[in-house]
């Protein structure tokens, strides 16, 4: 047992195996253990959210996060072999595999954190949902993403510091001329990052609005970091930078408190005042006769040498479905019809010519 052999007793090679096999057998009770103790922290917070749903997002990245650093702290109390000393241009094998242990602990650390990010973010989309406001729930995959990024720069930053000896500060500073430079380059991408903090804390629309704009109407499906995803009517996927989203003017068709429809008659030049005249009262009280339809307007808009021109509008509630509403079009037109036709009058021709 006291036979040395690369620089270290039989008996220590065994002991910290053993160390090792141990943290492999009870990884998973440590790690469930810490996880419950995390989970008394900020667990209480999502009610219906269960204890396994946490247990799975956290205990994978515990269980590697334990068992390294159990292995790696092991390891540090065995000499290092002088058999296995090298250099590699100017770092010896001990530098190397230090930086190499360092740089796995900080990215296990930071998998857990970014696990723990997504519960919290699981903890606030269950709130949300007892909310009236639609953009509660996406401003949380915002921020979750958001928050996401900053932890992966962290995380990079500390393992530039234990793995490459680096110091933070003078490279912050120097981060912070190159940010300037790369800002510059970037200005488009930081542009529309802030117009999506604009857009978030304005709401001028919401994950699930129908809007216009840029000349598209369609369903928002996603606001990112740098642009908007819009579900067209014609079912294609665009993206819009979210710049344009906030400088373009844009129609939340979702907000409209009533549908509306405009039809122009274009009617015959020969017809008499009197018979245009009788035409709009034909045609006022049959809307009136149409439950649906609110405030419905019919008047003599325009004349001139080729027509007169009859502008009809009305108004139906929101909560008239598309099809409804569509339907209820096709109704109108087709009276109209049947009342120019009752009075024998005649629609203009060739009107552009």
């Amino acid at each position: 047992m006291n036979y040395t052999f690369w620089d270290n007793t039989i008996k220590s090679y065994l002991i910290v195996f053993g160390v090792i096999l141990l943290a492999l057998i009870v990884k998973k009770i440590i790690s469930k253990y810490c996880a419950g103790l995390l989970y008394r922290m900020i667990g209480k917070a999502g009610k219906s959210i269960t204890k396994q749903s946490f247990f799975n997002l956290v205990v994978q990245p515990l269980e590697l996060f334990v068992v390294l650093f159990i292995t790696f702290v092991s390891i540090d109390k065995l000499n290092f072999p002088s058999a296995l000393e090298f250099k590699i241009f100017k770092y010896t094998s001990r530098e190397i595999i230090d930086s190499l242990t360092s740089g796995l602990l900080v990215v296990s650390f930071i998998w857990l954190c970014v696990r723990l990010i997504d519960f919290t973010a699981m903890i606030l989309e269950e709130k949300s949902n007892f909310s009236q406001d639609v953009a509660d729930s996406q401003l949380i995959v915002f921020f979750k993403d958001f928050f996401k990024v900053i932890l992966v720069i962290v995380g990079v930053l500390l393992v530039l510091h234990f793995s490459f000896h680096r110091n933070i500060g003078n490279l912050l500073t120097g981060l912070s001329i190159v940010g300037a430079a790369i800002a510059l380059a970037t200005r488009e991408s930081l542009e529309n990052l802030i117009a999506s903090f604009i857009i978030f804390f304005d709401k001028p629309f919401a994950t699930g609005d129908v809007v216009k704009v840029l000349q598209f109407t369609g369903t928002v499906e996603k606001i990112g970091l740098r642009s908007t995803r819009i579900r067209t009517e014609s079912k294609t996927y665009i993206t819009v930078p979210n710049k344009q989203m906030v400088d373009s003017v844009v129609d939340n068709v979702s907000l409209r408190t009533q549908r509306k429809d405009e039809i122009k008659l274009e009617m015959d030049i020969e017809n008499t005042a009197a018979k245009l005249n009788e035409l709009i009262t034909a045609i006022k009280q049959k809307l009136q006769t149409k439950t649906i339809i609110e405030t419905p307007h019919v008047h003599l808009i325009e004349t001139g040498k080729q027509a007169h021109i009859i502008g009809v509008d009305f108004f139906t509630p929101i909560t008239q479905s598309l099809d409804e509403f569509s339907d209820l079009k096709e109704s109108v037109n087709l009276d109209i019809i049947k009342i120019v036709e009752a009075m024998q009058m005649k629609f203009a021709v060739n009107t552009k010519a």
